[in-house]
């Protein structure tokens, strides 16, 4: 229902002034000086210890990267670096000063994370890896009634996502065409020949490591055959045959290789019939609520024709007839026919594929069934996708897909909040290749249960000193028009739920350089699928907080030491001058 709401309710944004000078009464103007970053007191100390008569020579910024930033520096890598912030305007000749190294470790040259590298073992077969996987790949906005465009499947292949999906149906303007759109709803169609060659000409921007495409297919099997040509015709040698796995290749053996996804059509199903008949069923179909859908979201008239729509239960896919249609697909996908207990327990079939289930259907069957899926995914793969009354293109938390070794954690790419956030932060993992390597603990013989509280094993130890370049991002009176900002900081941990924890910092008044001086401390039980995600918001005294930017950061990959944090927007766009100087921590054991 909020959803909705949501959708039928428009909020503009609060009007924006361009001075810093702000009318009280009307009778008068109260200018608010702008106070500059300064060093914390514990960057002065640092500073003092690693300096010699106010001057940090190569010598001594060696041994402060390699001692107390844990840095693996040689003299000559100390002297690049010394090299590269040269062009500080308070760089002096001899060395570095208080200032030339307080805008270091608040600059480019000192991030959280290493530059992007893929460093994780890329040789295990593809069910050991977390894949950067899209819904709906095709849409531009919400689930009802945006367009349908090749743009956003450029931008998401171009951010690093690995796994899109397109939804195939007939056209009804010439039958013999096909389009991809979400059928049923008022979202327009596009050329799934268009969508094809966008992947092909963006699939590998990002990394080499393959692309999957499910395919979710309406269609009979002449279209299918017409599809098998599609997609030979545009991939070429690119495309991955269509076998049967024992089981799956490894990233690194499938570098630059496209692979389809989907149901394997019957070969001597009658597709005519079946059509009439899953068409009847959807037409039949109620909602969550016990009504009947209406032509809204059961049939809607697009370019004079009734299209279906998706079922909220994707397992239920169109079966039809087209052997040439098989010869696409490398990734098997299972049909929940059985139940969820013989699937899960049947350790005899001699080939790996891949099961569809909704979040709901995930959530509940984890309650009764947590080792099962845990097992279920150390060789085979598990789509999860959000459920159909996200119009809004909303997301759902992905870790209780990924905590149960779940891959394929399927988003609303388009979708901007928290969620969304999480999922770009586990990206960013592996140099943001688009896959992560599952921890050991997923792909042991022993299956891991998420619900059972374990031991600790290390603890992150985080201190948030101060924020910047809020004043050079943002205009004067973005955040409040009569004052500058108050900001505060989230920090919390998602992770499995023994490691969940959230704080928050005081608001720092009047302050477009806050400083807080916080620390926290995180116990986690399972740092290797922990993640840190900080928010930086602007108080309201109605709660209806400004937002200051966000970032979200794997906990396994965070550089120890004192860092510059950069934040992003509510879409994900990196912002060019607001950053957050934080020092972190990574311990054994309690502390």
């Amino acid at each position: 229902m909020e959803e909705i709401k949501r959708f039928l309710t428009l909020k503009g944004d609060q009007g924006r002034k361009s001075k810093q000078a702000y009318k009280f009464c009307f009778c008068f103007r109260r200018i608010f000086k702008l106070k500059m970053a300064e060093p914390p007191q514990d960057i002065v100390d640092l500073f003092n210890d690693y300096s010699d008569n106010g001057v940090m020579t190569v010598e001594n910024l060696h041994k402060f990267l390699t001692e107390f930033q844990g840095e693996n520096h040689t003299i000559e890598s100390a002297q690049d670096l010394f090299n590269r912030i040269k062009h500080l305007p308070v760089f002096l000749r001899r060395g570095l000063n208080l200032d030339a190294f307080f805008l270091y470790l608040l600059g480019e040259q000192n991030p959280p994370l290493d530059p992007p590298m893929v460093h994780h073992n890329m040789n295990k077969p593809l069910a050991h890896y977390f894949m950067y996987t899209g819904h709906n790949s095709y849409l531009t906005g919400n689930q009802l009634s945006s367009a349908s465009s090749i743009e956003p499947i450029i931008k998401a292949l171009k951010s690093g996502v690995k796994v899109i999906e397109l939804d195939l149906w007939p056209s009804k303007r010439n039958k013999n065409d096909i389009v991809v759109c979400h059928g049923g709803t008022m979202t327009s169609p596009v050329e799934l020949n268009k969508c094809l060659e966008a992947i092909k000409e963006n699939a590998f921007d990002v990394s080499e490591y393959p692309v999957i495409i499910t395919f979710e297919d309406h269609l009979d099997h002449l279209l299918q055959a017409k599809v098998a040509q599609m997609v030979s015709d545009i991939f070429g040698e690119m495309l991955y045959p269509g076998v049967e796995f024992v089981e799956f290749p490894s990233p690194e053996e499938l570098k630059r290789r496209i692979l389809i996804s989907t149901k394997p059509p019957k070969e001597s199903l009658d597709s005519f019939n079946e059509q009439e008949n899953q068409e009847q069923k959807i037409k039949n179909s109620t909602d969550r609520s016990g009504a009947v859908l209406g032509n809204v979201s059961g049939y809607r008239n697009y370019d004079e024709v009734d299209i279906p729509i998706k079922q909220d239960n994707e397992e239920a896919e169109e079966e039809a007839a087209a052997p040439e249609y098989k010869h696409l697909i490398a990734i098997h996908a299972h049909k929940l026919e059985h139940g969820l207990d013989n699937l899960l327990n049947d350790n005899n079939s001699r080939r790996v594929a891949r099961l569809s289930m909704s979040e709901e259907k995930l959530k509940n069957s984890v309650k009764t069934h947590a080792t099962d899926i845990v097992r279920f995914t150390q060789k085979n793969l598990l789509r999860v996708y959000p459920k159909g009354t996200r119009i809004l293109s909303s997301n759902y938390n992905p870790l209780i897909g990924w905590t149960h070794g779940a891959q394929m954690v399927a988003f609303n790419m388009q979708g901007y909040e928290k969620n969304t956030w999480i999922m770009q932060g586990m990206f960013r993992a592996n140099g943001g290749c688009g896959y992560v390597k599952k921890p050991d603990f997923l792909l042991s013989n022993k299956a891991f249960d998420p619900s059972i509280k374990r031991p600790v094993k290390k603890t992150l130890k985080v201190t948030l000193y101060m924020g910047d370049g809020w004043h050079l991002e943002f205009r004067r009176t973005h955040f409040d028009p009569f004052s500058p900002p108050d900001f505060f900081t989230k920090v919390e941990i998602c992770g499995v739920p023994a490691d969940i924890k959230k704080e928050q910092t005081v608001p720092i008044e009047d302050q477009w350089v806050p400083m807080w001086n916080k620390k926290f401390e995180f116990p986690l039980t399972a740092p290797d699928i922990a993640l840190l995600r900080i928010e930086v918001c602007e108080f309201d005294l109605d709660r209806r907080h400004g937002f200051g930017g966000q970032t979200c950061l794997p906990v396994s990959e965070l550089k120890s030491g004192i860092r510059a944090v950069p934040l992003f927007g509510k879409k994900g766009e990196k912002f060019e001058h607001v950053k957050l100087l934080m020092r972190f921590q990574l311990l054994p054991g309690v502390y």
